[in-house]
C-alpha cells in the first residue's frame, strides 16, 4: 500500500508521506494530469525522498517548464539535489 499522495494546491502539487521507489509509479499519472500551471512543490509534508522521487519531481519540473521553487526540506532532498548536480528549483546545474 502506498504511503504517500499528492493534491493540487493553487499553483502548487503538495505531496505528503514518503516519496520513495515504491509510490513513484502510483503517483506519475496523478502529478502529470495536475501539473498545468504549476509553479510550486510543497514537500512540507513528505518525510523521506529517494532517488527514485527526486527523479520524479526533477521530470515534473523540466515538464512545468523549469524554475519550480521547492518548499519544504524532507530528509535525503539536500544530500542527493547534491549527488545529482541538482539546482534548488530540480534542474541540472551548469559545472563548467
Amino acid at each position: 500500500m502506498s504511503t504517500s499522495s499528492l493534491r493540487r494546491d493553487g499553483d502548487a502539487l503538495a505531496f505528503s508521506g514518503a516519496l520513495l521507489r515504491a509510490d513513484i509509479a502510483g503517483l506519475w499519472p496523478q502529478a502529470t494530469k495536475a501539473l498545468d500551471g504549476v509553479r510550486r512543490f510543497d514537500l512540507g509534508a513528505v518525510a523521506r525522498i529517494d532517488s527514485a522521487g527526486l527523479a520524479l519531481l526533477s521530470a515534473l519540473a523540466a515538464r512545468a517548464g523549469g524554475a519550480v521553487e521547492v518548499v519544504g526540506d524532507p530528509a535525503g532532498l539536500a544530500d542527493l539535489r547534491a549527488a545529482y548536480r541538482l539546482t534548488p528549483t530540480l534542474a541540472f546545474a551548469d559545472n563548467r
